[in-house]
């Protein structure tokens, strides 16, 4: 049996239960996390897939004219954007929030709730296309379109990923098993298309680098989670992707500009301190949030020591991939880490905006596992089922814990195989 399959214990035989009174086994059961083998993973996943599966069923199908036993409606913030494509085509201003939530309440009113608008005009050629249909059609069609686009980027990483996916489950259970996709289908949000753009944009640099750099240039329309993307494409020379993505959101801005004006980006800019304004007040949440900044306010922190907090992650997760890319090639495992650590260097992060952690979590699963390994994977998978109720029932954040941990496993392996690409190379150049 290979050593990754002994580590992994997948497929092993199990260890002599004399070895549950070792010293440091408790420490163990979570280091090694040998009880966590390929058959109960596969059970896990298909328990997952069946329970989300039946979630959304009965959410559907005890649902009154399209608003759910709670009252909401169903898609919730899927709302803003087929407002807002309602309103282009009528030539309304879309960044005037009063305008927005008098034409929100046109169509569905509830409780003073107001679903805000606050993404750049290069989102806006999204929305556009589904005003010319009812909402509940464009609902539809919205999720199809995106969850199909997000499905085919994690059937081509599970295609592409090096080592063998130890756990053998269909690619549409993994999809339906995965926690964070239950989310984003209830809310009708964006997480579907962003995370396909970064996830195929970052899987295709080397094999592809033209489209690689066109999906990651289309991936502005949030641009929050591509921090991390050009200090990894600068500083390992994929200066090709980085033409492509810099022609790319070009192309699309000047779309949004010739089609619905340029005023509309001053008028965004304008907007944007209402949402950071909302963002400290809390109205988005914090328990949906996911930031360590989030965390820091939902535990009583000041929003002066929350923004620090998160200042201080931002740049140590910076920091340290930018370190890994330093004079080393562009592969895999540095991929993963800087997908890995998107959701952390921004304090404006959602529970459903999880769903990019499939393809970090992926390359890992092909690896073979290291101490600690296979907790972050498990941990990440199933931490966004729970993250939301227990921070807006307990107060406890766990998601950037979660989030910490996988990015530190992911960044060691990315060093890890970098120094091996480098010793390599210099074997090849002696020979």
């Amino acid at each position: 049996m290979c050593n990754a399959a002994r580590q992994a214990g997948i497929g092993g035989v199990d260890k002599p239960r004399r070895a549950l009174h070792k010293p440091g086994m408790g420490l163990d059961f979570l280091r090694e996390a040998g009880w966590l083998n390929a058959g109960r993973v596969r059970g896990y996943l298909w328990l997952l897939a069946l329970l989300n599966t039946a979630t959304l069923v009965f959410l559907l199908a005890t649902a009154h004219r399209g608003v759910d036993r709670n009252g909401f409606l169903l898609g919730t913030d899927f709302l803003s954007f087929w407002t807002a494509g309602r309103m282009l085509r009528a030539g309304g201003e879309v960044y005037d929030i009063a305008a927005h939530i008098a034409a929100q309440q046109a169509y569905f009113t509830q409780d003073s709730a107001f679903t805000a608008f606050f993404y750049p005009p290069s989102f806006l050629p999204f929305c556009y296309p589904l005003g010319f249909l009812g909402y509940f059609p464009a609902l539809g069609l919205w999720l199809l379109a995106t969850g199909a686009f997000y499905l085919f980027a994690v059937t081509r990483w599970l295609r592409e990923t090096p080592g063998p996916i130890p756990v053998s489950v269909p690619a549409a259970v993994l999809f339906a098993a995965f926690p964070p996709v239950l989310i984003t289908v209830t809310h009708g949000q964006t997480a579907f298309l962003v995370a396909g753009l970064l996830g195929l944009g970052a899987l295709l640099v080397r094999r592809a680098p033209l489209a690689a750099g066109a999906l990651l240039g289309l991936a502005t329309i949030k641009p929050q989670f591509g921090l991390l993307v050009p200090i990894v494409l600068v500083l390992t020379g994929e200066w090709r992707v980085i033409g492509a993505a810099a022609a790319s959101a070009l192309l699309l801005a000047a779309i949004a500009t010739l089609a619905f004006g340029a005023g509309h980006w001053a008028e965004w800019a304008a907007i944007s301190g209402e949402a950071q304004r909302a963002m400290n007040q809390g109205a988005v949440g914090y328990a949906k949030m996911t930031s360590p900044f989030a965390a820091a306010m939902l535990l009583g922190a000041p929003a002066g020591l929350a923004y620090a907090l998160q200042a201080l992650v931002s740049l140590g997760v910076a920091g340290a991939i930018a370190l890994a890319s330093w004079r080393r090639a562009y592969g895999p495992a540095l991929a993963a880490a800087m997908l890995a650590g998107a959701p952390l260097v921004t304090p404006f992060v959602l529970d459903y905006d999880m769903v990019l952690l499939a393809f970090p979590l992926i390359w890992l699963a092909g690896q073979g596992f290291r101490p600690w390994e296979k907790a972050a994977l498990a941990l990440a998978f199933i931490a966004p089922a729970f993250a939301r109720p227990l921070a807006m029932n307990a107060a406890i954040p766990i998601m950037p814990l979660a989030l910490i941990l996988l990015f530190a496993v992911l960044l060691r392996r990315a060093a890890g195989q970098a120094n091996d690409m480098a010793e390599q190379t210099t074997r090849e150049s002696l020979t």
